[in-house]
């Protein structure tokens, strides 16, 4: 007998062995149906299920159990040992994902019928989570304002001219960073397409308003940064389909995802705005464009604070699901997207305060409108799972620029000879730009406020 018509017998011997060994599995004693067929139920709440079973076997029983007691649990024992039994039991759901109900052998432990209740457990919407939204969108709003009385328009016009730093940001957004997600998802999450969706999402969404709020923090260069921002907000209109329905074929196999652009828009009007009221209150209103722009840094660390502190509180029941890998995926993508921004920006010779605003930019990232996008696909169990990851992305994103920031803080209080000493080129610059806003004060007879601030 030839070698390969053994190994053939072989392959058959264990494929009979395993139809002999689900035939046993699934041979049962027991019918049960459930009403519903299915359920769904929010965390915290309970629902009351109806059974009726049919034992065909004389003493036999069986118990009904939950096949994961993290998701939902049943509120009694019970067993079932009569040919014909009714009742009703109440399901808890405690937090999100997926379980079954279904009748195990209280001797071998193993399940004895097919027959089972699909269960999912979502969460409801709540006030807080309203008031969370209202609130941040509220102050990001007055956040712009400031922006727009301390943006220097001449400024933004030479950069239009010159747009080597808008160019680099564009690149670093909208390739390095859906191309960076998508490898990083696949190295975190080869066997979780959900996990990776979420990945991809975060990293093929526009820059974020907060790169303009840390850019002011850190001394970078606002108006590249809200040049940037803006770019990049409506370019995400062409640039967010495109890697969707190109590279992200590959984790989401259906094609028919809408991009919300309707979300976008309304980003893009809430953008532009407040920016021109701004201008306008600078132009017109000068002491109050004045003291927008003094306020401004002090304004924009406390609202930063805010932030992180309010959706850690809004979104505990996230850190549940959280797992060294979904922390090294939050950390991974906007810390890599800084360092290669910075990388990218010093090799093409951009000077330090631009190379600092286009690092920014390409490492933060919009992820309330990744959010969105997965509550916008996916039905509201799954939707609420993948929001893990940008949720972890939001939540690492400020680590870096928060020790940044208080590196630099703690330098300008114990060494101030050093900051003054460090910053000569700096300091020369300012005074540069000072005159030149000076002499353009004069010639327009008005205050700019962007100098007021920045005294």
């Amino acid at each position: 007998m030839c070698p390969i018509s053994g190994f053939f017998q072989s392959i058959l011997v264990i494929f009979t062995l395993l139809l002999v060994c689900h035939a046993v599995l699934v041979k049962s004693f027991l019918t049960i149906s459930f009403n519903p067929k299915n359920v769904t139920v929010y965390m915290y709440d309970s629902v009351t299920i109806e059974y009726n079973a049919t034992i065909t076997e004389n003493n036999s029983e069986c118990y009904l159990y939950s096949e994961n007691p993290r998701v939902a649990t049943i509120d009694k024992d019970i067993i079932l040992r009569n040919p014909e039994e009714r009742g009703t039991f109440n399901l808890t759901g405690n937090f999100l994902g997926q379980s079954i109900i279904s009748c195990r052998d209280p001797k071998t432990n193993l399940k004895v019928t097919q027959d089972q209740l699909d269960v999912k457990c979502i969460r409801k919407q709540r006030l807080i989570d309203r008031i969370f939204t209202a609130s941040t969108a509220t102050l990001v709003a007055i956040i712009y304002i400031n922006f727009g009385c301390v943006v220097q328009w001449p400024e933004l016009k030479n950069l239009i001219k010159k747009p080597v730093g808008p160019v680099i940001g564009f690149c670093g957004q909208f390739i390095l960073m859906p191309v960076l997600s998508y490898l990083i998802g696949y190295v975190l999450f080869p066997d979780d397409p959900a996990m990776r969706l979420g990945m991809f999402f975060t990293g093929v969404s526009p820059a974020g308003g907060a790169s303009n709020i840390w850019t002011a923090i850190l001394d970078g260069n606002i108006d590249l940064s809200i040049l940037m921002t803006t770019i990049s907000t409506i370019a995400a209109f062409a640039m967010m389909p495109l890697w969707l329905f190109t590279l992200g074929k590959t984790i989401f196999k259906d094609a028919h995802l809408e991009v919300p652009y309707t979300h976008i828009s309304s980003y893009v009007f809430a953008l532009v705005v407040p920016l021109a009221l701004g201008y306008l209150i600078n132009r017109y209103l000068k002491k109050a464009g004045t003291f927008m722009g003094r306020i401004l840094k002090g304004f924009s660390s406390l609202l930063i604070l805010f932030i992180i502190i309010f959706a850690i509180v809004t979104n505990l029941y996230l850190f549940e699901l959280f797992s060294w890998r979904i922390v090294v995926a939050g950390m991974g993508l906007p810390w890599l997207g800084y360092l290669l921004g910075y990388i990218l920006a010093v090799i093409l010779r951009q000077p330090a305060p631009d190379a600092l605003a286009i690092a920014i930019e390409t490492g933060i990232q919009n992820t309330g409108i990744a959010i969105f996008l997965l509550r916008f696909a996916l039905e509201p169990l799954h939707a609420d799972l993948t929001t893990v990851v940008p949720v972890s992305v939001a939540i690492m994103t400020p680590v870096p620029l928060s020790v940044i920031y208080l590196y630099k803080k703690i330098v300008q209080r114990f060494w101030p000879a050093y900051n003054k000493s460090g910053n000569i080129t700096e300091a020369a610059d300012f005074c540069q730009r000072a005159k030149s806003s000076t002499n353009y004060r004069q010639t327009h007879g008005r205050q700019d406020s962007a100098v007021a601030c920045l005294s």
